[in-house]
């Protein structure tokens, strides 16, 4: 399928090299919660989380609660938008880096590892996220094997699970897949309802969307070099489960039960409580995993935290 990246997100890592040159477009606070630049000086400003320390935890999946920084790439080729169970809209609560992406901001590997070196303090994660990060692959291997090489951190990828790339993947430690449901197709009634324009993500209709070929490579993957894998699919409809069963589950293979997880939908504490009790139910019905949202609930519906 075509991968749709604006223009001006555009980067050309032909002429890069292997040594920290290439470059990533990073969107929101990029490398974040930080406290230091890249050459280790004290930053002006305290961090988003309001700890006047680097660093945050991961809010979700099989790692939450685990001490992490995060590095937000910019743009997204789903752009999702979701229909809360009262019949209300949801957009994607990362917005700002996939629909316009907001404060882009671009950086050579090298200065994104010298960030992490100078405020990753005692943690051993980092988290690499978007968007869609897979869509610029060739810098974001790069990043990668320079994380391993100099700092030896474990890496969390948080992708959509549309594309897949081994050069990437073989530096990842957890491939965190969150496959999108039906629900989450940006139809021209949910991008009106926004005040926003009809993209090329807008005609990925659901059977696009769902790339059981990328996801099967994800896991195979994961198996044959024992990564960790988890499928976490957001849930805001108690019609979801049938969709994750028959659409996704009886037709991959190799995953486990303990990789299937469920969140629920929502871009603030309000929605999340609305969905909570279904995606509840649902897991205990279906010996699925439930996974919090922590960082909102300690934080709210903010960037950089």
């Amino acid at each position: 399928m075509e991968l749709l990246v604006g223009e001006e997100l555009k980067v050309n890592h032909t002429e890069t090299g292997i040594t920290g040159s290439a470059r990533l477009v990073l969107a929101g606070d990029g490398v974040f919660p930080i406290t230091k630049d890249k050459h280790g000086n004290i930053l002006k400003h305290q961090p988003n989380t309001g700890i006047d320390i680097a660093g945050t935890i991961q809010g979700e999946g099989k790692l939450a609660g685990t001490p992490s920084l995060f590095i937000r790439l910019a743009s997204c080729n789903l752009r999702c938008v979701w229909q809360m169970d009262d019949g209300s809209f949801c957009k994607c609560d990362t917005s700002y880096a996939s629909f316009r992406p907001e404060n882009k901001s671009v950086l050579q590997v090298g200065d994104i590892v010298d960030l992490v070196r100078h405020n990753i303090g005692n943690m051993q994660h980092v988290v690499i996220t978007g968007g869609e990060p897979m869509l610029q692959k060739e810098g974001l291997a790069e990043l990668c094997r320079l994380i391993k090489k100099e700092l030896h951190l474990h890496i969390t990828v948080e992708t959509n699970g549309t594309i897949f790339d081994k050069e990437v993947a073989q530096y990842i430690d957890l491939f965190s897949i969150s496959p999108k449901l039906s629900n989450s197709v940006p139809s021209k009634d949910k991008l009106e309802y926004f005040a926003e324009g009809e993209t090329g993500a807008s005609k990925f209709h659901h059977e696009v969307r769902r790339n059981l070929n990328v996801l099967q490579s994800y896991i195979y993957f994961a198996n044959s070099l024992e990564k960790d894998l988890q499928l976490k699919f957001v849930v805001g409809k108690a019609s979801d489960a049938a969709e994750i069963k028959n659409d996704y589950l009886d037709l991959l293979m190799g995953y486990s039960q303990n990789d299937i997880l469920l969140m629920p939908l929502g871009a603030s504490q309000q929605q999340i409580a609305q969905s909570t009790p279904i995606v509840l139910k649902m897991c205990i019905q279906n010996g699925w995993k439930f996974t919090p949202r922590v960082h909102i609930d300690l934080f709210g519906s903010k960037q950089g935290v």
